[in-house]
């Protein structure tokens, strides 16, 4: 934590200033509600501020307030604009990444920038390149710090419900539906908050968890009938999707959200991961349970990393060839990783 004067410095009203906020490659309910929510924010006290994504996200989450605003990087129609006022940006915020490598193709624009750089996040191993930075490990999700911030530079009267519902959605979706060990006292105090100040539970609950399509639904029941692998002797079960999968069912950007934690779900698994082939090699969730850490286990062999019990990782070679590495991995491992010690080196490495 910076000191917060310097902060509120440089959002104060008294001069409008052009803005970027920014988040990682293929956001989701935090990185896009924390966003939307702080872009409404800065509108109020009279900023210029645009939300520049490094990709798409899923359909489900278009109904945030400013979603028809956001431009997207990867859009080629939308990249010059993008790149021009990235350059022009005063204040460039970045948002639940910990790392600039995060944005992927934006990340040369952003780090070329002049602006005064604002991170905001609650990821492990961050990166030193913000001028300031609002970040914990502690926090449950960003759009928990973003709250907090708010309130602690004396804005909790500019947050209306819009912002109200963006800020729980993370909230809520980063704690997995308030399941997991990350739920914590403050993170129920806060949503208590944001719903005395109009969010609307329910409504959220719905939108983001209950509106499939068809194609994502019969993706569903193929994916756990036909893909779902449970090893119980290793207390470990996986989904595997081919390219091949994605086609056939007409994936879309989010089909995949909240696949693993069915195989976490599964009765005597500790370790459930996901792995999903795509054009650039394979990307991996994994997900564990109790005080089991994946974190580590993604960072040391599969170019990740994340929180205990929910991180990720990504793999450069064919998909057969990932999961296979993936058991061996976990079998040399088990009680290793299920005791939180030292994770072994992997062989011929």
């Amino acid at each position: 934590m910076q000191n917060i004067d310097l902060f509120k410095e440089q959002i104060s009203s008294a001069s409008s200033k052009k803005i970027v906020i920014t988040t990682h490659h293929k956001p989701d309910a935090d990185a896009l509600g924390s966003s939307l929510a702080l872009a409404s924010y800065l509108k109020k006290k009279g900023h210029q501020v645009n939300v520049i994504t490094p990709s798409d996200y899923p359909v489900f989450l278009h109904w945030m307030k400013g979603n028809d605003e956001v431009i997207n990087y990867e859009d080629p129609g939308q990249l010059e604009r993008a790149e021009k006022l990235i350059a022009e940006a005063e204040i460039i915020f970045c948002l639940d990444f910990s790392c600039l490598s995060r944005l992927q193709k934006m990340e040369g624009s952003v780090r070329q920038s002049k602006a005064f750089m604002v991170n905001i996040d609650h990821h492990q191993e961050p990166e030193d390149f913000a001028d300031f930075s609002y970040c914990s490990t502690d926090a449950a999700a960003t759009c928990e710090l973003m709250y907090d911030l708010m309130v602690k530079v004396g804005d909790r009267d500019l947050i209306d419900k819009d912002i109200a519902e963006c800020l729980y959605s993370g909230i809520m979706t980063d704690t997995g539906g308030f399941r997991h060990p990350n739920t914590t006292k403050n993170v129920h105090l806060v949503t208590a908050e944001l719903i005395d100040l109009g969010a609307d539970n329910s409504k959220i609950a719905r939108l983001i968890y209950d509106t499939y399509s068809v194609n994502r639904l019969k993706f569903l029941g193929f994916a756990l009938t036909r893909r779902l692998t449970i090893l119980p002797e290793l207390n470990t079960a996986y989904i595997a999707i081919s390219k091949k999968d994605l086609r056939k069912y007409q994936s879309q950007t989010g089909d995949t959200e909240g696949l693993v934690n069915y195989a976490l779900s599964l009765d005597g698994i500790k370790v459930a991961a996901l792995f999903t082939e795509r054009k650039d090699g394979v990307k991996i969730s994994f997900r564990s349970a109790e005080d089991v850490s994946v974190n580590k286990f993604a960072a040391k062999y599969f170019n990740g990393g994340g929180h205990k019990n929910a991180s990720g990782g990504t793999s450069n070679v064919p998909l057969e060839e990932t999961i296979e590495r993936f058991k061996e991995l976990i079998k040399e491992n088990k009680q290793i990783l299920f005791n939180q010690l030292e994770l072994v080196d992997e062989k011929n490495q």
